[in-house]
């Protein structure tokens, strides 16, 4: 179990809280996490649970598995969780954020031609992956540093910030040298070392549920990068792995309105990845924006059969520039009724 204290709660708060479960022969290890101070200790009777809970300075006790306490609480009404800011791009705070842009960088040329498009549609930030996880070996893993430097130029032109995936620890200095905000993919959702290592550098992270992940282990996810002092996440719902194969994988938008009632972190949903097919993009990324989501991450290319990574999934820029006003008309909507309620 884990015993919270107070963050004001002195040392002494602390010794009585292990002098006690010493008494009763249990071996208990002080710790502090996101600046909380906390006892952990094998589980006990309810009993003992109930002297802990009443000393001086205790807040609470858990006892689950994933705990999840720098990420909970519910986001206010009105507004989907507290604003995040990577460059201009707004997460949260009654903002809807669309972010655009190709699955992989394949090139300097195409990507800045993306980038201009993605920029004219209305999308206000520049997606794309210069490292890839790919399931297979053989697939095109990205250009790496090129890519990234080519993703820098690109937001350099358009003014757009840059979001991109880091797949290692060891990565983060150099994807933060080009981007605006890091990305975690669903593959290294668990990835616990690297969540760690994203909450001891200042960047926002975008961190995505994993393809089999709750939403209860997705919020513990960011708990890791929360508790290392970077308090900048952003969740995305992409789909998760179920029986059907229709699509890709399955888009949960039941996620959406779910996680408003866990917690303050703002939530967006990746409509192009849950389904892998062009077509279904745009209507999933206006039930996303009904359902109350802070914003959609898609998947945009100049010339989708050219493309080297996601070919079917990715939509025109034409299709990008209706998505952004029907997603855009739809909150309008939602803000109008919201009023009108308030009023009646």
């Amino acid at each position: 179990m884990l015993i919270f204290l107070r963050p004001d709660a002195d040392s002494a708060a602390r010794e009585r809280v292990i002098a006690l479960l010493r008494s009763e022969g249990i071996r208990a290890l002080h710790r502090e996490i996101g600046g909380y101070p906390l006892v952990e200790a094998p589980s006990a009777a309810d009993p003992l649970r109930d002297r802990i809970a009443a000393l001086p300075g205790v807040e609470r006790i858990e006892t689950g598995l994933a705990v999840y306490r720098l990420a909970e609480g519910r986001a206010p009404e009105g507004e989907n969780g507290r604003g995040i800011r990577a460059g201009s791009a707004v997460f949260g705070n009654g903002s809807f954020a669309v972010i655009a842009g190709p699955c992989a960088v394949e090139g300097r040329e195409v990507l800045l031609e993306i980038a201009a498009a993605v920029r004219a549609a209305g999308a206000g930030m520049l997606r794309g992956g210069a490292f890839k996880p790919r399931t297979s070996p053989y697939s095109f893993p990205g250009l790496g540093e090129e890519g990234l430097r080519a993703l820098r130029e690109a937001s350099d032109r358009t003014g757009l910030p840059v979001v991109t995936e880091v797949m290692d620890a060891r990565e983060i200095p150099l994807v933060s040298r080009h981007a605006d905000m890091l990305q975690v993919g669903s593959r290294n959702m668990q990835n616990f070392t690297l969540l760690a290592e994203l909450g001891r550098q200042p960047k926002p992270v975008l961190l995505k549920r994993g393809m089999a992940a709750t939403l209860t282990e997705l919020l513990a996810a960011a708990e890791y990068v929360l508790a290392g002092g970077n308090r900048q996440v952003v969740l995305c719902e992409r789909g998760v792995r179920t029986f059907g194969d229709e699509t890709r994988n399955t888009l949960d938008l039941a996620a959406v309105p779910a996680l408003r009632t866990m917690t303050h972190l703002p939530v967006i949903v990746d409509p192009s990845h849950a389904t892998g097919r062009a077509e279904l993009v745009r209507p999933l990324a206006r039930a996303a924006a009904a359902a109350g989501a802070d914003g959609v991450m898609v998947e945009v290319h100049v010339r989708p059969e050219e493309s080297l990574c996601d070919a079917r999934q990715a939509i025109l820029p034409a299709e990008l520039e209706a998505l952004v006003c029907e997603c855009q008309s739809i909150r309008s909507l939602l803000r109008s009724g919201a009023s009108l309620l308030t009023e009646a």
